[in-house]
């Protein structure tokens, strides 16, 4: 979890010099990403790297476990992108403790991507309208966290409230 972390080595950066990463999370994500007038820079986020977009975060890259580089939307940027992929949906039950930033147990999930498997990058959605509530790492494959109904299913590591959330840059 991202507790008191603060930016550091804020930069302006040039899209060229990072489109690689916005290219990788394109297709992780299914989305297209129009950044052509934004102001891009970034920044060190205690151990992960930010791209803001306009001063506000709207990537972040993080290492998996086996010390890969990983890029997905920061909640903010889910919320200002639509994204169709990579996704699992959350029933009202479970959103209290998602913004208490309690990892996402298989029983609160509904439907959930076909083609996460585990250890990707995921983002958690509530169920009735679709808006972004967590980033974390998947336990499961997308079948198997529709299909289960103990355990968990999803460790978060940015939800609705945390200090990425609440950054004011």
């Amino acid at each position: 979890m991202a507790k008191d972390w603060q930016v550091r080595k804020r930069r302006p950066v040039r899209k060229k010099n990072i489109a690689p990463l916005l290219k990788n999370l394109e297709e992780h994500l299914g989305l297209n990403l129009n950044i052509d007038d934004a102001f891009l820079e970034m920044a060190e986020y205690g151990n992960w790297q930010l791209v803001l977009l306009d001063r506000i975060p709207h990537v972040v890259q993080v290492k998996n476990p086996e010390g890969k580089d990983c890029a997905i939307l920061t909640l903010r940027g889910l919320l200002a992108h639509s994204c169709s992929q990579m996704y699992a949906e959350v029933d009202r039950g479970a959103i209290p403790f998602l913004m208490n930033g309690a990892d996402c147990m298989a029983a609160g999930i509904h439907n959930a991507d076909s083609n996460i498997t585990a250890g990707d990058l995921v983002w958690i959605r509530d169920q009735e309208h679709g808006r972004a509530l967590a980033i974390g790492w998947a336990k499961l494959g997308g079948e198997d966290m529709i299909a289960s109904q103990k355990g968990k299913a999803i460790q978060t590591i940015h939800y609705v409230g945390d200090e990425l959330w609440e950054m004011e840059l």
